[in-house]
């Protein structure tokens, strides 16, 4: 039996879509086309463990929406510093980002998904839960922040797609940055997405009054300590070129 179209990779489109990222980091609906041009039948075996965790059976029962949760401003400003849910509202804020900017970068390849099925509440969800991440995990939205992330979230995943963001990205900055340690604080991102707990099955809705020490202590999310090291170089560089001794920082890649 030939496989369906819905899950064969498109290898071709995955490479447009990197090429158009690569110039524009931005460009956030090129990440989503990527993903789906490797996704495959990955996201159904992903959709099968979670169906068989508790929180998966809660959420698909309930239909509860992570979006709803992560949308209420008001709610999360309300809870107490050290907060995932306060330091999500902190995190967004100083970003200038909304909940709602993935939904709309993603319409691209969520808009054939019918509305309400179990599979695309699960996809919803796995959407909502990267801006989440940046804040356990603790990486940033730089650049080196950002494939540090997506590392992470293929190991976590399998999402293929992950993958290659994570390779290109890995070697353009490290171009830009001789010398630091770029590609071992991407590795060290796909590392500890490995060891970490299932965050995929978490239940955030719950999570979002725990301290962020203690969701991490919980699932084993370990400190950045490479990316740390390539932000300390980082502002050491800016520091010295506005002291006026040292060559100007080469700025990170776009």
């Amino acid at each position: 039996m030939s496989q369906s179209p819905t899950y064969r990779l498109r290898p071709l489109v995955a490479l447009r879509a990197v090429r158009s990222l690569m110039r524009n980091r931005e460009d956030t609906h090129q990440v989503f086309l990527l993903i789906d041009a490797l996704r495959g039948k990955t996201t159904l075996r992903q959709f099968a463990r979670f169906r068989q965790t508790e929180t998966g059976r809660t959420v698909l029962a309930k239909r509860r929406r992570l979006l709803d949760r992560l949308s209420n401003r008001e709610s999360l400003a309300a809870l107490p510093a050290g907060s995932l849910g306060r330091a999500y509202y902190d995190f967004m804020a100083s970003e200038k980002l909304s909940a709602d900017g993935l939904v709309e970068a993603s319409q691209v390849s969520m808009r054939a998904l019918p509305v309400g099925d179990d599979l695309t509440l699960f996809r919803e969800r796995s959407r909502e839960m990267h801006d989440l991440l940046h804040v356990v995990t603790g990486y940033g939205r730089d650049p080196l922040g950002e494939a540090c992330l997506v590392a992470f979230s293929y190991a976590q995943t399998g999402l293929k797609g992950f993958a290659v963001i994570a390779a290109y990205a890995a070697r353009k900055i490290s171009r830009s940055r001789p010398g630091q340690p770029v590609r071992r604080a991407v590795f060290e991102g796909y590392r500890h997405g490995r060891n970490a707990g299932w965050l995929p099955g978490a239940d955030w809705e719950a999570l979002l009054a725990e301290p962020v020490e203690a969701i991490r202590t919980q699932f084993a999310v370990k400190p950045p300590n490479y990316y740390r090291k390539v932000l300390t170089a980082v502002r050491e560089l800016k520091h010295g070129a506005n002291a006026g001794y040292a060559d100007p920082p080469i700025q990170p890649s776009s």
